[in-house]
């Protein structure tokens, strides 16, 4: 419960001390947006590793020279715990967008250092939100910013790490329009540090495996049909041999 309690207090404290943060980069971008964008996302990283500090999380990390650092990506990730997001995103070389549920925009403070980090929200229940939320992603992959995407729509609750659900088809439209890349990552071990046993934080180890970039173009027309499947192959694989090597 300690590491629980610190976690909070830090998050709470952060987003305070961040008020005034938040006219300085509002004042940078307007002259040097490149810049406020590297800011911000060094910030909310750096708040990110003290968090992940925190919880005590040991972490692997395998494959991350395949992460291009001069091309953004469409990163496409399993999903069993909210430290996915903490833990990927502090790893992000450049400006980075997660796609995140509509909710989270209720949470005052927080909300604002997403829309500054390029975050979009989504709501599932309205389809043509949705395709919108898609082009804009396609329009920042455009102009030089990632975007991350967890296409099982909601966090898997299952008690063995293969298990994920189907892969939204939508969400590799994103990679389909823009003509980047892929990168496929496979984390296993993170719901142990807090879903497993709320409302406690354990000392876990998780690993994050990057894989080989996919072009979209170069698979067979059966693959492109069904890109999504063809990823979550390439997901589960990349899962076995991580839960194999323990």
């Amino acid at each position: 419960m300690i590491r629980f309690v610190l976690i909070i207090a830090f998050v709470t404290c952060f987003l305070i001390a961040s008020i005034p943060i938040f006219l300085a980069e509002w004042l940078i971008g307007k002259r040097w947006p490149y810049a406020r964008e590297i800011s911000s996302l060094r910030i909310v990283q750096w708040a990110l590793k003290v968090i992940a500090w925190l919880a005590g999380t040991r972490l692997t990390v395998i494959g991350e020279e395949h992460v291009p650092k001069d091309t953004p990506v469409l990163y496409i990730s399993n999903h069993r715990s909210y430290f996915d997001i903490i833990l990927t995103y502090a790893r992000c070389p450049r400006p980075t967008g997660y796609v995140a549920k509509k909710e989270m925009l209720k949470i005052p403070l927080l909300s604002r250092w997403m829309k500054f980090l390029h975050c979009q929200f989504l709501d599932r229940s309205d389809l043509r939100a949705g395709l919108k939320m898609i082009l804009s992603c396609v329009d920042l992959i455009k102009n030089g910013v990632s975007i991350t995407i967890f296409p099982e729509g909601t966090r898997g609750k299952g008690s063995n790490e293969l298990e994920m659900l189907p892969f939204h088809e939508g969400s590799f439209k994103v990679a389909t329009k823009s003509g980047c890349p892929i990168i496929p990552i496979a984390i296993s071990g993170s719901s142990a540090i807090f879903e497993d046993h709320k409302p406690y934080v354990r000392r876990r180890d998780v690993t994050i495996e990057y894989g080989a970039p996919i072009y979209p173009a170069q698979l067979s027309k059966e693959d492109q049909k069904a890109l999504g499947k063809y990823t979550q192959g390439v997901i589960e694989e990349m899962l076995r041999g991580q839960l194999q090597s323990i």
